[in-house]
């Protein structure tokens, strides 16, 4: 008799699924970090024009703050160029309009590693009493290099320049851009260290009171500076006013491409001009003291070009006022400029501003032979560099003395800084954004004037070729603007001024004093490091 066995059922095996969902778990727990300082860089994008919402730069630091604090500073690195990316690939996007994603996709990640140092260099002094104030300075260190390197320096996205319309604003009269922004991210990393202690406090009933008052130190303090440095804001006429027109002509069609119509860019700033003319003569306009023209308003170089020279002539003659114009002009020696000429009705060109700090890769091309084996086409849209004025533009326009700070200089602090000091009453930032079609370029570049125009105490002016076109005063309001790709003229009456803020006089000082700042932060935290690993040896080999 035969005798059949049942096979034995194995157990069930019901271990891989904890240990799966263990290890997702604990994926899901490393990306935590990584995606939370790539989405604050995207809320300190949208604290930045056009969107008033300056406010969210606070809790953007505050959760980067969050990431870095007690990171390695390799970890530090890798978060904070997320961090980076977050906030550059959008802000940045507008480089990438006429040229394609390739230069804008390329500078963002080239920036971004500056973020990244910045993050590295907080998570080290993270761990040092009174961190905040020592990671605020390490960001702004990281600002300082950014606006000198490469190439010049790229300062846009310059903490500061996103807080045009915020609390923190009166600042910049106090110590220029580099002390609004490091305000900024001292609140955010204050805030953090508040809500940080205020759970623990809730959890374990414990609380260490001098580390919970630093931390809120460094949340309300800024806002404190804030309010107190509101005194130093006026938009008093201390040297009286002048009546001023900027001229916003147009371009005939968007793009690169609209410097083959040149000519027709002039002659649509002639036009808009006489226009002017006709409403002062009807008595619908006050009649200006002088004209702003923008840059690239004459790309057609006056001094070789009898019908540009003409059609300028004409202007002044009409409106009986000197103007500013903006022309591409070449010397004798083959140079070539991009340049402001002091235009009078009665004796024609005059004085002149160079631009100084040009633009690489759109008005110039460093290693140009280098960049050519990857792009030529690119290279071959500027087909020959621009050169560098080396003085200050400051233009006596009837009377007022006019600062010339052309486009992209408005972006650098020096730029700004010296025609104050060499006796300029306001301010024009004449510019040309046709290129960068409808893009945030505009707003970004119209908050940027807005923050010097308090730095400085003066009024400033942006004529632009195709919007927007603005009118500032001293406190930082715009008064009246343009359209974008609209034809107009402004007329406005503004205050001129002679007296200097704290900000105007101290110059660079303040940032280089964050930088030491940031240097004794970074000095204390390695030395921390490294006596506590001599200490931890030492005690290893005394058990031994």
């Amino acid at each position: 008799m035969s005798t059949t066995t049942t096979p034995t059922a194995e157990p069930e095996q019901l271990e891989p699924q904890p240990a799966a969902a263990s290890r997702g778990r604990r994926l899901l727990h490393r990306l935590v970090r990584p995606a939370t300082a790539a989405l604050s860089g995207v809320l300190l994008y949208l604290s930045f024009p056009p969107r008033p919402l300056w406010w969210l730069a606070v809790p953007a630091f505050a959760l980067l703050g969050w990431c870095l604090r007690g990171r390695t500073w390799k970890a530090g690195f890798g978060l904070g160029y997320l961090f980076g990316l977050g906030f550059l690939l959008p802000l940045l996007v507008w480089t990438g309009v006429e040229v394609g994603p390739g230069p804008w996709l390329a500078l963002a990640a080239i920036e971004a590693i500056g973020v990244a140092a910045a993050g590295a260099g907080i998570a080290v002094v993270s761990r040092l009493p009174g961190w905040p104030l020592w990671g605020a300075a390490m960001w702004i260190a990281s600002e300082a290099a950014r606006a000198r390197m490469p190439f010049g320096g790229f300062p846009w996205g310059k903490l500061a320049f996103g807080q045009a319309d915020g609390a923190f604003l009166p600042l910049a009269a106090l110590g220029g851009t580099p002390v609004l922004g490091f305000a900024v991210v001292l609140c955010g990393f204050g805030l953090y260290e508040t809500v940080r202690h205020a759970l623990r406090l809730r959890a374990t009933g414990v609380l260490r009171t001098g580390a919970a008052a630093g931390a809120l130190l460094a949340l309300v303090a800024p806002v404190g500076a804030a309010f107190a440095a509101t005194p130093l804001v006026s938009d008093a006429a201390e040297n009286g006013t002048a009546t001023v027109a900027v001229i916003q002509g147009n371009v005939p069609r968007l793009g690169l491409g609209f410097n083959e119509q040149r000519r027709a860019v002039l002659e649509y700033h002639v036009r808009e001009t006489l226009r002017l003319a006709e409403k002062v003569k009807q008595g619908k306009a006050a009649k200006p003291d002088f004209v702003l023209w923008p840059e690239n308003s004459s790309d057609v170089d006056p001094y070789t070009d009898a019908q540009a020279y003409n059609d300028i002539d004409h202007a002044a003659k009409m409106i009986g006022a000197p103007i500013s114009v903006g022309a591409v002009v070449q010397r004798s020696d083959g140079s070539l400029f991009n340049e402001q000429v002091l235009w009078d009705p009665k004796t024609g060109p005059g004085a002149t501003y160079d631009k100084r700090q040009i633009q690489p890769f759109g008005e110039y091309i460093p290693l140009r032979g280098f960049i050519k084996m990857f792009s030529p086409g690119y290279v071959s849209m500027v087909r020959q560099d621009f050169s560098r004025g080396i003085e200050p533009g400051v233009f006596d326009m009837a009377g007022t003395k006019v600062g010339i700070a052309t486009c992209y200089e408005a972006a650098f602090d020096w730029a700004v800084r010296d025609t104050v000091t060499h006796g300029a009453q306001m301010i024009s930032v004449p510019s040309n954004n046709a290129t960068f079609d409808r893009s945030e370029m505009t707003y970004q570049q119209l908050a940027m004037s807005r923050v010097r125009a308090v730095e400085h105490s003066r009024a400033v002016t942006v004529p632009v070729t195709s919007g927007v076109s603005a009118v500032i005063m001293p406190d930082g309001k715009v008064v009246q603007k343009t359209a974008m790709f609209t034809p107009a003229s402004l007329v406005a009456k503004v205050p001129l001024r002679s007296s200097e803020t704290p900000a105007t006089r101290l110059g660079t000082a303040p940032e280089w004093a964050l930088v030491a700042l940031a240097a004794a932060g970074l000095g204390w935290a390695v030395n921390r490091t490294v006596r506590a690993r001599r200490d931890a040896q030492d005690v290893a080999a005394e058990s031994r």
